[in-house]
């Protein structure tokens, strides 16, 4: 099974709300791309900084569960956003998450959140745990 196809069983009910659709996906970087709709959005009619940071968890997360040996999963210990710039109702922002660092025990990924004429929307870093598996 290709790694796209894997990231496209994160289909968990959250990522169907935000409409995320994932564009790649390896052990190495993990893309996504997101409409922002007025749901997302705050009183303003820009995204949310709750839903800006959820896309990019999102990221960080399915990134992690890539490079998760069997039967480990993952949480999320620590998430720092940097805001840029305002991504208002109606266009598209596309996420690129690469990993700062792979270990055993952490993951830290850094998730770039840019507008589709590129412009630089906001840096998410946050640190995954890894929890392995249950031994029987």
């Amino acid at each position: 099974m290709d790694l796209l196809s894997i990231a496209d069983q994160y289909d968990v009910p959250h990522v169907q709300w935000l409409g995320m659709r994932f564009l790649t996906a390896a052990p190495e970087c993990v893309t996504a791309e997101m409409i922002v709709r007025d749901e997302l959005c705050n009183g303003a009619g820009i995204l949310h900084g709750g839903a800006l940071m959820s896309f990019a968890d999102t990221h960080g997360a399915c990134a992690t569960t890539l490079n998760l040996p069997e039967g480990a999963r993952t949480t999320t210990v620590e998430s720092k956003t940097n805001f840029l710039a305002p991504a208002p109702s109606g266009t598209k922002v596309i996420g690129e998450c690469l990993p700062l660092h792979r270990g055993r025990r952490t993951m830290v990924w850094q998730t770039r959140i840019t507008s589709a004429e590129g412009r630089l929307v906001a840096v998410v870093t946050q640190t995954q745990l890894v929890i392995e598996a249950a031994r029987t």
